[in-house]
């Protein structure tokens, strides 16, 4: 595990080196403090954190790191060295107090900052100025969003200290992403970039926020993430409609939640539902399942029966929540056919973005190699190991 640690902090030089630089050529003066967050792939367990259903994510040794410093005035200056950020790549506003909030804007970029700047409950945050580089593909489901939030609040806990809670950090960095952002996110993205740890698996209860760590130490084992270079941007109208149409079916089935329902009462409310409803909630109820029961085999080893919860997920996404896109379902495909993948499927929000693949390690070569072959597009290969949480780097 110390190998693993150490292999991640030689990985973050570049990245740190390059923010380091950038904030000293932008402000005129070395960043004093730097934080990192990783971005997160999920095993299986999609589009269930909002409906208070299991999921199974781990972090990646992808991540983003904000450097800077304390100023002596009040504003607080930021730019990103991303060149697929809208611009402007550099923002200035006033640090937020009681009687002159916060509140969302131009760019886009930016507005995650602010929310967890506004939303942080350690304050007053005096001016600073800093520099994010991040190393996760933007666009791809990989959490870019999330990682960002969350590495914002690490740094912040430097300037001003809050009381350390995690899961309320978790919290805090969701809420910016619904009131600064427009994403109504589950919880996952936040908790997995907070919570993750070294050579584990999270298995998050979205409902009573309880996690499990589940050991990915084997190293005949590898999670291939394949990026199909497709961008998606979930805050159109896809997304809050799925959630719309969760929540219509819970009403409807007389549940809080699609946590509390069951297959039989779904088949039981059928009709009154309209078949498109139908669908969506018989992908939730069949997931929240699904993740259970990958959990377990996961526990167990038995990756072949993890393998199968996997194709069953993305057929389910593909068929029944229709989020899947044709060059995912073709990397999905092509996986499959390698000897030596155990389960291949879409990971994250969808329409775009990343699958994910369970293979011995000995294919994973081979894997890539048919992967790339078969697709119709350019594929980026991501062969990575469960990384460890947000924290605080040593400059």
């Amino acid at each position: 595990m110390a190998d693993a640690a150490r292999g991640l902090e030689r990985a973050l030089g570049p990245l740190l080196a390059a923010a380091c630089g950038a904030h000293r050529a932008a402000f005129g003066a070395p960043a004093l403090l730097a934080a990192w967050a990783p971005g997160r792939v999920n095993l299986i367990g999609e589009h269930t954190d909002y409906n208070g259903g299991f999921v199974l994510p781990m972090a990646l040794p992808l991540g983003t790191v904000l450097v800077g410093s304390p100023t002596k005035d009040k504003t607080i200056s930021i730019l990103t060295t991303s060149a697929e950020a809208d611009k402007p790549h550099l923002v200035q506003f006033p640090a937020p107090c009681q009687s002159s909030p916060l509140s969302p804007g131009q760019p886009r970029w930016a507005n995650y900052i602010r929310g967890v700047i506004q939303h942080y409950p350690g304050g007053p945050v005096p001016g600073f100025s800093a520099v994010v580089a991040s190393d996760i593909p933007l666009g791809g489901g990989l959490s870019s969003s999330a990682a960002l939030e969350v590495a914002t609040y690490t740094f912040l806990q430097q300037l001003c200290p809050d009381d350390g809670d995690l899961v309320a950090k978790a919290l805090v960095c969701q809420k910016a992403e619904h009131t600064f952002a427009g994403m109504p996110c589950g919880i996952m993205d936040q908790f997995i970039s907070v919570m993750g740890k070294e050579g584990h698996a999270l298995l998050i209860d979205c409902r009573s926020l309880e996690t499990v760590l589940v050991p990915l130490t084997d190293a005949s084992l590898a999670v291939l993430i394949t990026n199909s270079n497709v961008r998606h941007t979930l805050t159109g109208s896809e997304y809050p409609m799925r959630r719309r149409q969760c929540e219509e079916a819970a009403a409807a089935l007389g549940k809080t939640s699609l946590r509390d329902a069951t297959m039989a009462d779904l088949e039981v409310a059928r009709s009154s539902l309209g078949e498109e409803v139908y669908r969506r909630a018989r992908h939730v109820i069949s997931e929240i399942a699904r993740t259970a029961q990958a959990a377990q085999a996961l526990q167990d080893r038995d990756y072949g029966m993890f393998g199968r919860l996997m194709v069953e997920s993305h057929n389910s996404l593909r068929d029944d929540y229709e989020v899947s896109c044709l060059e995912l379902d073709e990397l999905v495909a092509a996986a499959l056919e390698v000897d030596g993948v155990y389960g291949s499927r879409m990971t994250g929000g969808g329409f775009g973005g990343c699958t994910v693949t369970l293979l011995e390690a000995g294919a994973a070569e081979r894997a890539q190699r048919h992967i790339q072959d078969s697709y119709s597009g350019t594929a980026t290969f991501y062969l990575t190991k469960p990384s460890g949480g947000a924290k605080v780097l040593p400059l």
